[in-house]
C-alpha cells in the first residue's frame, strides 16, 4: 500500500507538469446586448464563453486542469461574448434561444463548473431575462440545426 501511495503521489506530481494554455486574448467586441443580459452572462457564461476567464485554482491542478482548460477552449470555439462581432447576424439572433433551451434543459452551466461556482447558477428571474432576450428576436426559439416544426 505504501508503495502504491507513493507512485499515485509521484504521479500526480508529475502531471502538473503538463503544460496548459490557460490564455485570455483580447477583447475585440465584448457582447453589446441589454446590461440585464449582460449581468446574467457575465456571472454565468463569461467565465468559459469570453476571453475574461477567471482561472480558478481547478485550472492550475492536474488532473483537473486539464478538464477545465479543454471546455474554455471548447466553449469559446462554441460561442466568444468577447469577439461577438465575429458572429454573423443569424448566429446572434439564434444564439439567445439557444441559451435558453442549454439553462433549461440544465446542460449550462456546465454541472460540474457549478459544483465549485455555484454564484453561476441561473436563477428563474435570470431566466426570465433570457427568455425576454431570445423572444426579441424574430426567429428568438429557433436553434442552428433544429427545426422547430417537428
Amino acid at each position: 500500500m505504501k508503495r502504491f501511495l507513493l507512485i499515485a503521489g509521484g504521479a500526480l506530481i508529475a502531471m502538473q507538469a503538463v503544460p496548459m494554455r490557460r490564455t485570455n486574448p483580447p477583447v475585440t467586441h465584448d457582447f453589446d446586448g441589454p446590461p440585464d443580459v449582460e449581468r446574467v452572462l457575465r456571472q454565468s457564461c463569461y467565465d468559459c464563453h469570453s476571453n475574461e476567464t477567471e482561472w480558478s485554482w481547478t485550472a492550475w491542478v492536474a488532473p483537473m486542469s486539464w478538464l477545465v482548460v479543454r471546455d474554455v477552449h471548447r466553449a469559446r470555439d462554441e460561442f466568444n461574448l468577447s469577439e461577438w462581432d465575429r458572429l454573423d447576424a443569424d448566429d446572434r439572433g439564434e444564439l439567445p434561444g439557444e441559451m435558453v433551451e442549454k439553462v433549461e434543459d440544465g446542460e449550462m452551466p456546465l454541472p460540474p463548473y457549478l459544483l465549485v461556482h455555484p454564484e453561476a447558477r441561473v436563477s428563474q428571474a435570470d431566466l426570465a431575462v433570457l427568455r425576454a432576450w431570445a423572444a426579441s428576436f424574430p426567429d428568438g426559439r429557433r436553434r442552428r440545426g433544429r427545426d422547430d416544426d417537428h
